[in-house]
């Protein structure tokens, strides 16, 4: 028979309120993953680009010295060389400068949806597998209907509602992205609700917030991490389409959809108009898709 003391233990051990202990656990699992990363060179060329892209994010300038809005007509269609590493447009803008600024907005604009997308899914995912009941059946009622629409397809309906611009596409994708977060947040609300140290917890007269915020979503967070990590490329990928088609920043600023739209009139004479900003939205995608598998199977270092 378990006491009343040996469940409290329990509790205790699993929400990892040590510090001795947690931290050197902490500690050894960041650098067990981070040899892990060393071991497998796809996976730490992932990692190598998309610490390159955070720097063109963070600071473009560094990266990329010339101004991505500059025109000069005599020197269209470049092709790549020592001058323009990329080639420069039909108006003479070196594609280099564009496609840093251009990867920084469509990054910038990925994480916001991302970001959207997980806050609101976490709290209908949250409430819906805690709380239960009426709740619970009105909340995946609604989530079942997003996710039979796709995903292109809503964030369109959305954008064409709130207006054209590279902000408004990330609101929308980051709205077609809630129910997939949701779906998974209350999964694993719904496994860790029946758990040992969670019932100890409500039987010493702890508040819904408190073990909300002690036990089960701490216990619930890595899956949606990988999730999350997982979705920054698609939500990237989802921006440009849109940006492509004319819902994303208005003209001449560089976004990399937008920038693949302008140089289709120039895939026969001038290849790397389209090339290289195509690269950028696939090498994310591909990038992120690797970084968050690798997660899938190893874990979230925490």
């Amino acid at each position: 028979m378990v006491t009343e003391t040996e469940v409290a233990g329990e509790a205790t051990s699993t929400s990892g309120t040590g510090t001795g202990t947690g931290t050197v656990s902490k500690t050894g699992a960041a650098r067990g993953w981070a040899r892990r990363v060393g071991r497998r060179p796809g996976l730490l060329l992932a990692v190598l680009y998309l610490v390159l892209v955070l720097g063109w994010t963070v600071a473009p300038g560094l990266f990329a010295g010339q101004d991505p809005l500059f025109t000069d007509p005599a020197s269209g269609l470049v092709p790549p060389g020592a001058e323009h590493w990329f080639g420069t447009d039909n108006l003479g803008r070196d594609i280099y400068a564009r496609v840093v600024h251009g990867t920084r907005v469509s990054l910038v604009a990925g994480l916001l949806a991302v970001g959207l997308a997980l806050a609101v899914g976490v709290l209908l995912g949250t409430l819906a597998g805690y709380l239960g009941g009426w709740l619970d059946q009105l909340l995946m009622r609604v989530v079942e209907v997003l996710v039979v629409i796709p995903g292109l397809l809503l964030s369109l309906a959305v954008v064409s509602i709130l207006g054209f611009g590279t902000t408004n596409v990330a609101i929308a994708v980051g709205i077609a992205g809630i129910p997939n977060f949701a779906r998974v947040v209350r999964a694993e609300v719904l496994r860790i609700r029946g758990s040992a140290y969670v019932r100890a917890a409500v039987a010493g007269g702890s508040r819904t917030p408190a073990i909300l915020r002690r036990h089960v979503l701490p216990n619930a967070s890595p899956p949606v991490l990988v999730l999350a990590a997982l979705d920054v490329g698609g939500a990237v990928l989802s921006i440009s389409a849109l940006s492509f088609l004319g819902y994303g920043a208005a003209p001449p600023a560089p976004e990399l959809g937008a920038m693949v739209s302008a140089g289709r009139d120039y895939l026969t004479t001038a290849w790397w108009v389209t090339t290289f900003p195509g690269l950028a939205i696939a090498l994310v995608v591909l990038a992120t898709s690797r970084v968050a598998r690798a997660l899938e199977r190893t874990g979230v270092p925490s």
